[in-house]
């Protein structure tokens, strides 16, 4: 792996975890030093991340997380949900019956991360429960997609999430979506994901999504 492909997949995972968020500063030369590099690899690690749409650059010099304004977040959710959705109907179409399984098995064995109401161990197995989906689609290309707006919009879903729904919300979400893949209902399948990944359920739910973001994360 290229030395700047290693960076900019750390900055990637980063702002995924929200180590990052949106209008964060990228320290250039910090990184040439964490990872013992000069800058001609951080740069071209930076360019791709702006060219992805992850970072933003500054009139004066330097680079920022990129920021969204409400309608870009709006339209780039509701995408991601429809992607969401339509990997939930392939993977329905081709996991293995031992993916399947393994799929229960995964919402199971999470039900008592769901009666304590441990937010970052959920966060853990509901990656681990769409990676099993996103597997099973066999299409790494659509993966792809998804993870880069997933990463996108990770800070803004993560904030938006006491407003739409918690644990036990979601929960009973990722029920629906393991009944139909054991089912073998890929049309089922692909409306529970998507009514799991939509960004608030009718006006009030996105209403209050957009009262609870945070001021600074918006353009």
């Amino acid at each position: 792996m290229k030395v700047s492909d290693r960076i900019r997949q750390s900055i990637e995972q980063q702002i995924r975890e929200a180590s990052l968020l949106p209008g964060d500063p990228v320290d250039e030369s910090k990184l040439a030093a964490t990872h013992a590099v000069s800058r001609t690899p951080v740069r071209e690690a930076l360019l791709q991340l702006q060219a992805q749409g992850l970072l933003t650059s500054l009139p004066r010099g330097g680079m920022v997380v990129a920021k969204m304004d409400v309608q870009q977040l709006l339209s780039m959710w509701e995408l991601l949900a429809e992607l969401e959705s339509l990997c939930a109907r392939y993977a329905c179409e081709r996991m293995t019956n031992e993916e399947r399984k393994s799929l229960q098995d995964l919402h199971q064995n999470t039900l008592p991360i769901v009666e304590s109401n441990d937010e970052l161990g959920w966060q853990q197995a509901n990656m681990a429960f769409h990676e099993i989906l996103y597997r099973g689609s066999r299409n790494p290309y659509l993966r792809q997609d998804i993870l880069r707006m997933r990463t996108q919009t990770g800070a803004y879903r993560r904030h938006a999430f006491g407003a739409v729904g918690r644990i036990p919300a979601s929960y009973a979400m990722h029920t629906d979506i393991v009944k139909a893949i054991i089912d073998h209902d890929s049309r089922q399948a692909a409306s529970a994901m998507f009514l799991h990944m939509s960004p608030g359920h009718g006006t009030r739910g996105v209403t209050d999504m957009i009262v609870n973001m945070p001021r600074d994360l918006l353009n």
